[in-house]
Order: C-alpha cells, then structure tokens, then sequence
C-alpha cells in the first residue's frame, strides 16, 4: 500500500476509548503529538485500531529500521523465544549475545579488535559509554554539544541539552559535564557562512572552555552526535567531525560517537560517522539495532574496554531474544536496506527540495539517508522559527494518513522505516505538501 485508508474521523471510536483508559492509567511524561493507536503495521504502513491505514514516516522515533514485522525478524525472535527467553549475560553465556559482538566487530566503523557492552535503550548505551571513558582514562569531565539529546537517565540527561523541559526539576545533574555549540551551519553559532565553515566550533571548545572552564587533561570524553537528533536533524561540516577528532587526539580525550538514532543504515551508510571519514574510539547505538525490540549496546577499541568483571553490568542487557532480531537485522541491512536508505533518502531529500521552492516557510532541507530534516521559518532572511506552524503541520499530516514527527523546535523529521519504497516516498511528499499548504505560507 503506497497511500493512506482513513474509514474514520481521527481518531475513531475505539481509539478514543483506548486514549480515554490511556489518560487515568499511563504517566502524564509521556508526549503524543497525535492520537495514533496501533493495531498493527507492515513495512512502512501501520493500521489504527480502527482500520485506519497510515503511512509510517516516523518509524516508532527512526526504530522500525526494517519495517514494522518483517517476516525475517518475526522468525528469529519466534525461534529464540522457543528456546529461552532469559539468562543474563552479565552472569553466564549464550550463543546469540557472542555472536551480535562478532556481528558489531565486523560493522563497527572502528578498524581494529573492537568489544561490545549489551544493554537496553539508547539511554543505556550512553550511560555505559561514559562510565568507560571515565573509567579508561581516569578523567572525570565530559564535554557534550548544545542541542544534543543522549536519553533521560541522569547520566546521560546531564549530557543532552535539547530541551529545557527535559532537565527541569531534576537538579543538579551529574557534575563536570561541559557544553559546547554545534556545527549548525543554517544556525550558525559563530555568525559564520556555511561556505566559509571549517568547523569553528571546535576551536570554541580549545579556546573558552579548555582555557577557562576544564584543564584538557581532565577531559575523560568529548561525546558528539554525528548528526544531532532531536536537535533538528542538523548535519554538521565534515571538517566538525575531523577537527574534533584531532582535538580529542592532541589532548588524550576518548572520542564517543552517539550513534543510537543515526545507526544501523539510516543515513544510507551502517553509522553516521562513515559520512565523515573519522572513527570514534566509543560508539553508542541502539533504536534500530534490533527492528523494535529493546536493545542497546556501546561498543570500543578492545584496548579501551578494559573495565574488570564487576565495573559494569546488566541483567536484561543483551536478552537473546533482542539479540536475535539484532542478528537478523543486521543481515538485512547488509542485503539492501542500506543502501535503499541511500537511494530512497536522496529521492526523499532532492523532492522536499522541490517543495521548498514553491513553500516559502520551508527555510532549509537537510539529511542523509533517510534522517531527513526540513525546518520551517517565518521568514527565509530573518530565519524567525515558525513553531507553531510546524506543529500545525505535524498534526495535519497525521489527519491525511502520514504519521511525521517535530526535531528542534521548528523542524520536521522523516525518518520512515528503512524499506521505504520512491513511490511512498512521493506518497508522503504529496500529503507533505498538502498540509503545508494548508497550514503554511504559500508562493503563488
């Protein structure tokens, strides 16, 4: 199916009654940008419990890299689960868990031995990534980027700077954790122009912080998206990546890539940082690892996992049935889903650049693969963020059948399932349209 099927008003009766129960049982933390409930879905198509059909450009937050039930995943998660369900690989062995770390060995963008820490979310993997730059370089700060997300634990939340919302009242935070801007070449920091950039950034980072906040040799990590998430799918210069390399390098500092949303093919490469030809000597992933099952792991140079039995650990992290769909998603990815999310993304990127010809609040089109950004403003000099017209748009996709989700405070991202065919993908730049016709500034 390429387009929607709407058989009712949004959202229809029973998923009104589930959203009713939803509101009294489920915590209020929880943000819904639409009433979508699920009953199931099949590649890049979900069906409410209405019968609605939608098409899926959010992917469960870039989740469901391989679709939503891929037959080839269903069967290795039916397979292990018909054999054991638990054992905790912190405290014994078993086959599927080994064979994900000679799975990650073989794709990490490390060259070298490179060992795997198993855990279960994003937030996870980031946790466990610090505590080993910690603990490998006996350093104690961490210096992390403006607009990043790296998850909610207190660990990692005291890294992200995306939102105030998300650190208000949990204070303090974890101590020595130092900000730095982003390469936002639409949004420079530094006032400069894109054409000039060559990563400026960094040289903040060596001359305000390193002189006046933090000595570099207590600098355990610099931890950076490759390209930043919730930010607004903001893809930084090549020359960002590279000079932070060689800073991280100079002064002893581990380099931690947190690839858990721009991993496992959705850039149209198997990690984001291959786009930018450096090598991190920590890597988080997690989200589309295992096509929806809960799994997260932070892998490094052998030599840099070092830590001694005991230092770190945890009882669901690596749970063989999340391998298994790990271990089968892998292999998908490695068939042709990478490189569909190469071909299929430049389609995606080059038709929104259509649309930002004849839309005047589309201020900017940006991505790779099939993490795309399209960030709307009220004025294409002034760049003023039209907030509230993007998240009229949002919500008038999810009423044409196109389920899209907000990045930043002004940004739309896409970010569909990774077997997103080019005729979905001119499905969803129609409807795309549509809505910011009806809820943007239009050129005649």
């Amino acid at each position: 199916m390429n387009a929607p099927v709407l058989k009712t008003s949004l959202p229809g009766p029973k998923a009104a009654a589930l959203i009713a129960r939803d509101s009294k049982h489920v915590s209020p933390s929880y943000t819904r940008d639409y009433p979508l409930v699920m009953a199931g879905g099949h590649g890049a198509v979900v069906e409410d419990v209405d019968g609605n059909r939608f098409l899926d450009c959010a992917a469960g937050i870039a989740v469901n890299a391989t679709g939503h039930a891929h037959p080839d995943v269903v069967k290795a998660i039916v397979d292990q689960a018909q054999r054991f369900l638990h054992m905790s690989g912190t405290d014994f062995y078993y086959e599927p868990q080994v064979r994900l770390a000679e799975e990650m060995q073989a794709i990490a963008p490390i060259k070298g031995e490179v060992k795997t820490f198993f855990a279960n979310s994003g937030t996870e993997a980031v946790e466990a990534s610090v505590k080993l730059a910690k603990y490998h370089t006996k350093r104690h700060n961490i210096i992390a980027f403006l607009g990043s997300f790296h998850g909610r634990s207190m660990g990692s939340l005291s890294l992200t700077s995306s939102k105030v919302t998300q650190r208000r009242g949990f204070g303090p935070l974890l101590p020595g954790v130092y900000h730095a801007p982003f390469a936002n070449c639409y949004r420079c920091p530094l006032g400069l122009k894109p054409d000039s950039c060559a990563g400026e950034c960094v040289d903040w980072i060596e001359d305000q912080i390193l002189v006046h906040l933090v000595s570099p040799d207590e600098v355990a990590a610099i931890v950076v998206e490759p390209i930043q998430g919730e930010g607004g799918y903001v893809v930084p210069p090549k020359q960002f990546h590279e000079r932070l390399r060689a800073l991280t390098s100079k002064h002893g500092m581990l380099l931690v890539a947190d690839e858990v949303q721009s991993g496992m093919g959705r850039t149209g490469k198997m990690f984001a940082m291959e786009h930018f030809g450096v090598e991190p000597d920590i890597f988080a992933t997690a989200k589309g690892i295992a096509s929806g099952m809960p799994l997260g792991v932070s892998c490094a140079r052998a030599e840099v996992m070092s830590w001694p039995p005991g230092a770190h650990a945890s009882t669901f992290g690596g749970n063989p049935v999340s391998c298994a769909a790990a271990i089968a998603t892998i292999k998908l990815l490695r068939d042709s889903l990478v490189r569909n999310a190469a071909e299929v993304g430049e389609h995606l990127i080059a038709g929104a650049r259509e649309l930002m010809k004849k839309h005047q609040i589309i201020g900017d089109v940006r991505g790779k693969g099939l993490m795309i950004g399209i960030e709307l403003v009220k004025d294409r000099t002034t760049k003023e963020r039209a907030v509230a017209e993007r998240d009229a748009i949002v919500q008038a996709c999810f009423y044409k059948g196109l389920l899209v989700l907000g990045a930043g405070k002004n940004s739309i991202r896409l970010s569909p399932p990774l077997v997103l065919t080019k005729a979905q993908a001119d499905v969803a730049l129609t409807l795309l349209d549509e809505a910011i016709g009806e809820c943007g500034s239009v050129v005649a």
